[in-house]
């Protein structure tokens, strides 16, 4: 399982879920441009001293990204979270290398990448309200997809 963090706009939602993703063992990619310098004192805050436990690989574009997806040796599904999909998350059967992607704070991803993803899975949410934070929204989704797919790590006993 990794996260895909495409083109993200504030440090601290950037920060908070490269430190959830230490937590719980899970690769990120960032999908750059950044709306911020990726060394960031706001992100390094919000990931504390996780970050350098955190495997991260960082692509300069999204053609680059996809690119590497597509022509590994097992392409990987690609999961959009999403306002504007169709099926809520918790009806949607997640599989062990799945890449969870996640957008611009400010703008979501474009068409053009909402089309070339494998599928795409919503929060569902209360009617006149937009959206949750980014951070919360990995969380909730990613927790779902590694409970369905026996994911979490094991802790090491002493």
């Amino acid at each position: 399982m990794r996260l895909a963090l495409y083109q993200p706009d504030i440090p601290q939602n950037t920060g908070t879920m490269l430190r959830m993703a230490a937590c719980l063992d899970v690769a990120v990619d960032i999908i750059e441009p950044c709306g911020f310098v990726l060394n960031d004192k706001r992100m390094k805050r919000s990931g504390m001293d996780y970050l350098d436990q955190t495997e991260l690989v960082r692509h300069t574009s999204w053609d680059a990204f996809n690119h590497s997806r597509l022509e590994s040796t097992q392409p990987k599904r690609l999961i959009l979270l999403s306002t504007k999909a169709a099926k809520p998350y918790t009806n949607f059967s997640f599989q062990p290398d799945d890449i969870l992607m996640l957008g611009r704070e400010s703008a979501g991803v474009p068409d053009d990448v909402h089309q070339a993803v494998d599928h795409s899975v919503l929060i569902p949410m209360a009617t006149g309200v937009r959206s949750l934070n980014i951070a919360v929204s990995a969380a909730m989704v990613l927790g779902e997809a590694l409970r369905q797919t026996g994911g979490f790590p094991v802790p090491s006993t002493v």
